[in-house]
């Protein structure tokens, strides 16, 4: 029997984590010869965790309470290092606690993962629930990712990894700020399955604009040297044609510039000591089970 975890970040949202728990549940009745486990990373929430109660298709919940709040990527790297210690499993999902990432699709990654054993599935985003605008920054986002990078990123935290995999990327710097950039540029291969991203369970989106925008410069951030290289080329490029338009082309110019500055900035979040050190904010840890 396969042996699967499910590592689930939670921030104060107890209600929704409750109910994403009985939804799974429902879920992996229907998976055949995998036994699933759940994670939940505290992130030193300011309403104190309801008692758990464990559903039945789920073998065990570990509750792991953070001493500080790090945010949910940090709380996603700590678990991946945390899981990377551990040899007893076959293979993690990752998803979001508040309904985003829909239960119903554990199945389809799992089903995917167990067909191919040695390579890990990542959820395409193929619809979304936020509004027109959103939308179209996300589109924004991904082209802008593409150009700089050469790579199509269209997946977010939502995967199932498998347990070599976990292990790789558990000692990169990048994952402290990125998970997804971290996955693109360390795993060459990758599965995929078509996801719809949900609707939280309760109360708004958290992400704002901002949060769009540094979790874009995150991802982008990850290939620095590909964003450097290109906008040079970029630069150089222009130069030969700044006769033409000198104003425009000038303009073009120093955006590049900044933009790069810009990433520089933001790969500062990646941060290989506190990565490495993580399980120095673990409080405790406790574990449910029938």
């Amino acid at each position: 029997m396969k042996k699967f975890f499910i590592l689930i970040p939670v921030y104060n949202d107890w209600e929704s984590l409750f109910k994403l728990l009985d939804e799974i549940n429902i879920v992996v009745k229907s998976i055949n010869n995998v036994e699933f486990n759940c994670i939940v990373v505290n992130d030193s929430s300011s309403i104190e965790a309801p008692k758990f109660h464990v559903p039945s298709n789920i073998k065990s919940i570990e509750l792991i309470n953070m001493i500080k709040n790090r945010g949910h990527a940090r709380c996603n790297a700590f678990g991946i290092r945390y899981l990377s210690t551990i040899e007893n499993y076959d293979n993690v999902i990752l998803m979001d606690g508040d309904g985003e990432d829909r239960p119903e699709e554990i199945k389809l990654l799992a089903n995917k993962a167990l067909a191919n054993e040695n390579v890990s599935v990542v959820a395409k985003r193929i619809k979304r629930s936020e509004g027109p605008f959103f939308q179209l920054l996300y589109q924004i986002h991904k082209l802008m990712t593409f150009f700089f990078t050469g790579k199509i990123v269209n997946f977010g935290n939502f995967s199932c990894l498998t347990k070599n995999d976990i292990k790789k990327i558990s000692v990169k710097e990048s994952l402290w700020s990125s998970f997804s950039g971290t996955l693109k540029y360390h795993i060459q291969e990758l599965n995929s399955i078509n996801s719809i991203r949900g609707s939280r369970y309760f109360g708004p989106s958290k992400m704002s604009l901002f949060n769009l925008l540094i979790h874009s410069f995150s991802i982008i951030a990850v290939f620095k040297k590909n964003v450097f290289f290109r906008s040079v080329i970029l630069i150089i490029i222009a130069s030969y044609f700044i006769s033409f338009a000198p104003i425009t082309i000038s303009m073009f110019q120093i955006l590049l510039v900044v933009f790069n500055i810009l990433i520089y900035l933001v790969s500062l979040r990646e941060n290989n000591e506190q990565l490495l050190n993580s399980e120095k904010n673990k409080k405790n840890s406790i574990i449910f089970s029938h």
